[in-house]
């Protein structure tokens, strides 16, 4: 299976955010791609109001560029992740979208852990505007293979990997908006990490250069990681494009075979303390 990891720079410009990334997924599926990831908030990057006048429905235009996308190349499209509003909610959701080669939406899964965080002098409130998910997604692809589906600073909460791994996960998305600073310290670390500890095959596409006001920059640097670690392409920090990596489903079985750290697990010893001690 052959995987792309697409790096965007996406403004409050929905229609321009659309039609950049579509350019990509058009050059990523004619470099034989069959799963292609797009980044967190592809199809607007802005403020908490640019938030609140661009959100969607599930069926919406920003779903339904992505189902006709995914119909015409007949490629798995992870549409990385849009802002999702629901009828009788007050805030909006962060909602990673998989649609297959039907151009059917396979599985949607909304951001669990919101980006509530202080770096250098910027803080961040993603919870003033969004409400958390609460459910793990693993979707399929085309081939029978399975998806996990994360989003961005779910990296940074191993717990969530293992269940998606134990839940038959052998791929794992990670659409992200991650910042230079916290980039630059952990974003290959992470992605490395969940990878070995879970052996999965992690595709993660990021947004790169500048975000809105006041919110620095993004680390762009799209990774694509095996069971391994082995990093098998890696995007630069300062251009939009694609990355993409053949990935081998025999080389996995045979990590799993021959280091069974998943079937090694003890889970009757596994015991959550009962305060959790920050």
């Amino acid at each position: 299976m052959r995987a792309a990891a697409v790096q965007l720079n996406s403004t409050e410009d929905k229609g321009a955010n659309l039609g950049s990334a579509e350019g990509l997924v058009r050059d990523a599926a004619a470099d034989g791609a069959q799963l292609v990831v797009l980044p967190e908030r592809l199809n607007v990057r802005g403020t908490d109001d640019d938030y609140a006048r661009a959100a969607e429905p599930l069926d919406g235009p920003t779903a339904r560029w992505a189902s006709e996308l995914a119909r015409e190349l007949q490629v798995d499209l992870v549409a990385g992740s849009i802002v999702e509003r629901r009828e009788g909610r007050d805030k909006l959701s962060n909602t990673s979208l998989h649609f297959g080669p039907a151009g059917r939406l396979e599985a949607a899964y909304r951001k669990i852990h919101l980006f509530d965080v202080t770096v250098g002098d910027i803080e961040y409130r993603e919870s003033d505007s969004d409400e958390p998910g609460d459910e793990i997604v693993v979707s399929e692809l085309q081939d029978g293979t399975k998806l996990g589906l994360t989003v961005c600073y779910d990296l940074r909460f191993p717990e969530l990997y293992r269940i998606l791994a134990l839940n038959g996960a052998r791929v794992v998305t990670i659409p992200a908006n991650f910042t230079k600073p916290t980039g630059e310290a952990h974003w290959e670390v992470l992605t490395r990490a969940r990878a070995i500890e879970n052996q999965v095959f992690v595709v993660a596409p990021g947004q790169v250069g500048a975000s809105p006001p006041e919110q620095g920059e993004s680390h762009g640097n799209s990774i694509i990681v095996d069971p391994w670690g082995e990093v098998l392409a890696r995007a630069d920090g300062a251009t939009t494009g694609f990355v993409a990596a053949d990935l081998d489903l025999a080389r996995q079985d045979a990590v799993r075979e021959k280091l069974p750290s998943l079937a090694n697990r003890v889970p009757e010893a596994y015991r959550w303390p009962v305060e959790v001690r920050a």
